[in-house]
């Protein structure tokens, strides 16, 4: 009985983290499809290509990045193109702005989705423009670090030299701590203007620095401090639950916590 015990256990875990991956695969499936109707040739379309990295790094096999390629630029079976990318804005408990980004075919039930999750936790999903001048789109890429203590000297070397060299302003960079990073390497993020994402990714790759990925990412100017620890896990179940909707791409906030109260 223990061992079928752990056997049901195991095929339970297992099934959760299929579901995940399923959801991710969908997810950058979709951006593909987005990004294939200016071209299906990633050489020429940045976006594409940016939706490509982030599709192998998720472990998203050949076959199904192709696919979506001929789905979204009309080489393909299927309606890719009538996906669309939407913004949609709301507060979480205690007042924080919630920003969320979609991919959807079909605006009310990714409407009533997002307000049944919102609802749910204590949330309330607004009208378009509520929260959005609270942030500011950026060009994010991230890099890794050499491992000697004077890695923040060494990059702001680099971008001082990217600058120099007639690459784009960079407009601040910020070094990861280990339980921000996907790796126990050292890294760092480096933000740009919206519009120079492209720039910033390759005036750093001819500097030769290690890139692990780039994005577009919404940047909160101000935060929302939470110190009661019922409305912070309420609001981080809500975004725990918006990121876990299907149509939803990503989800920003203006949420600010006391690590220690988080992991009470």
């Amino acid at each position: 009985m223990a061992g079928h015990s752990k056997w049901a256990q195991i095929k339970r875990t297992k099934a959760v983290v299929d579901a995940k991956r399923g959801a991710v695969f969908t997810r950058l499936g979709r951006e593909i499809m987005v990004a294939a109707r200016a071209g299906a040739d990633p050489a020429g379309n940045f976006q594409l290509r940016t939706a490509i990295e982030k599709a192998k790094a998720a472990g998203v096999p050949n076959a199904n990045i192709d696919r979506a390629i001929a789905k979204g630029s009309g080489q393909g079976q299927g309606e890719g193109e009538q996906f669309e990318d939407v913004r949609y804005e709301g507060y979480g408990p205690g007042g924080v702005a919630v920003l969320v980004e979609a991919f959807t075919d079909n605006r009310n039930r990714t409407a009533a989705d997002l307000r049944l999750a919102f609802s749910k936790h204590g949330g309330k999903l607004g009208e378009t423009g509520c929260v959005g001048y609270l942030f500011e789109h950026r060009s994010l890429v991230r890099l890794g670090l050499p491992p000697e203590p004077i890695r923040e000297e060494w990059l702001l070397e680099q971008l001082l030299e990217l600058e120099a060299s007639g690459g784009p302003a960079v407009l601040g960079y910020e070094l990861l701590a280990p339980a921000q990073s996907d790796s126990s390497l050292p890294e760092a993020e480096v933000m740009a203007a919206f519009a120079d994402l492209q720039a910033l990714q390759e005036g750093l790759q001819q500097q030769g620095l290690p890139m692990i990925g780039w994005e577009h990412r919404w940047i909160p100017q101000s935060g929302c401090p939470l110190s009661e620890p019922e409305s912070l896990q309420q609001c981080l179940k809500l975004l725990d639950a918006l990121e876990g909707l299907d149509d939803v791409r990503s989800v920003a906030s203006n949420l600010e916590a006391d690590e220690t109260l988080m992991l009470r």
